[in-house]
């Protein structure tokens, strides 16, 4: 009786199938959750990429022409003024305030800070060369951090400083958004990044991605 009422219940026909079936749509769930975060992260750091290259895009532009926000109308780079004289000479804290006034002003300073603006705003707008935007891009925010140099209480001349916090600014914090850009490869979304990688002397020089 036990082994005919055995062999009648067909062991391993339905439930095995239903285990399988169960166990492929577990999976196709999981790849497709894992694409769709991947996806959404892609497009958060593209839009983080493209909304960084036109802070700095904007600061060239402002800066080259005068359009009245941070640089007044009339006192642009191509109406005879100088992007670094009002920057630096008003640096007044930190360990390199007369190096920073001596620079002010300089040709080759005007000449090498607006190019590093325009350089690194459209490799991150165009999504192309993000390590060396990354470099230039932080070598620069490190210079501006000094300058600000935020640990400071009290400014040369003794009135207070008014730093919000000794060492967290925003120029640390676009160096670390440039630093992170790079590395998740940013630019290969809404971006250049896979064809700049495609070019035969990006393949042989990976720094230059």
């Amino acid at each position: 009786m036990a082994l005919h009422e055995h062999s009648h219940r067909r062991p391993g026909f339905h439930l095995p199938t239903r285990r399988g079936h169960r166990t492929a749509t577990t999976s196709e769930s999981v790849v497709s959750a894992s694409t769709g975060t991947y996806s959404l992260r892609a497009y958060a750091f593209a839009s983080l990429r493209l909304l960084t290259g036109f802070a700095f895009l904007w600061a060239f532009l402002d800066k080259t022409f005068g359009f009245g926000y941070a640089t007044p109308s009339g006192k642009g780079w191509i109406d005879g003024g100088s992007p670094t004289v009002g920057f630096l000479s008003g640096v007044a804290a930190g360990p390199m305030e007369s190096t920073f006034h001596s620079w002010a002003g300089g040709t080759w300073a005007d000449w090498l800070f607006m190019a590093g603006l325009l350089g690194v705003g459209l490799a991150l707008v165009g999504g192309f060369a993000l390590r060396l935007a990354a470099v230039a891009g932080t070598a620069m925010m490190a210079l501006m951090w000094i300058a600000e140099w935020p640990p400071a209480k009290h400014l040369s001349d003794g009135s207070p400083s008014m730093s919000t916090n000794p060492f967290v600014d925003y120029h640390l914090i676009y160096a670390v958004v440039l630093i992170a850009l790079a590395v998740a490869s940013a630019g290969d979304t809404w971006g250049a990044g896979r064809l700049w990688a495609k070019l035969p002397f990006v393949r042989h020089n990976s720094w230059l991605r």
